[in-house]
């Protein structure tokens, strides 16, 4: 296969990296450096990196703050030439885990092209709310 071949295959390409890690704190340094790695592996901008590792950031610790006890957060990374998605999920203790009407969903807002999140209704065997946040960026240039 010829470069050209690569090339023109690898703009249909997406590659998903996924982790998941214990709802808690300490676990940030972790998924803040998978983030940042990624994003890099990706090709994004630097700049474009900081974005992501700060939005991821802020999902994370709100969803950490109001996790459920024993449970995990997980994080799921998809990127393509153009665009990279991010999936984080986790069980909350409350309906306000990613409250839209607070200041870190302001800044996620402001830092990606796309943000939504999901929550289902209270499920008694995991003791909490599954929450769902979905955020995007689309390449620069």
């Amino acid at each position: 296969m010829g470069m050209g071949d690569w090339a023109s295959r690898s703009s249909t390409t997406t590659t998903t990296v996924a982790v998941r890690v214990p709802a808690q704190l300490e676990q940030l340094i972790m998924v803040r450096a998978l983030a940042e790695t990624i994003s890099l592996i990706a090709d994004f901008a630097l700049d474009e990196v900081t974005d992501i590792r700060l939005a991821l950031d802020e999902v994370a610790t709100s969803l950490m703050l109001d996790a459920a006890p024993g449970t995990n957060l997980e994080c799921q990374f998809s990127y393509d030439d153009n665009r990279m998605f991010v999936h984080v999920s986790s069980v909350a203790t409350s309906e306000t885990a990613m409250g839209r009407d607070g200041f870190g969903w302001h800044i996620v807002r402001t830092l990606t092209d796309s943000i939504a999140a999901v929550q289902r209704p209270y499920d008694s065997a995991i003791g909490g709310y599954p929450t769902l946040v979905d955020f995007s960026w689309v390449r620069a240039g």
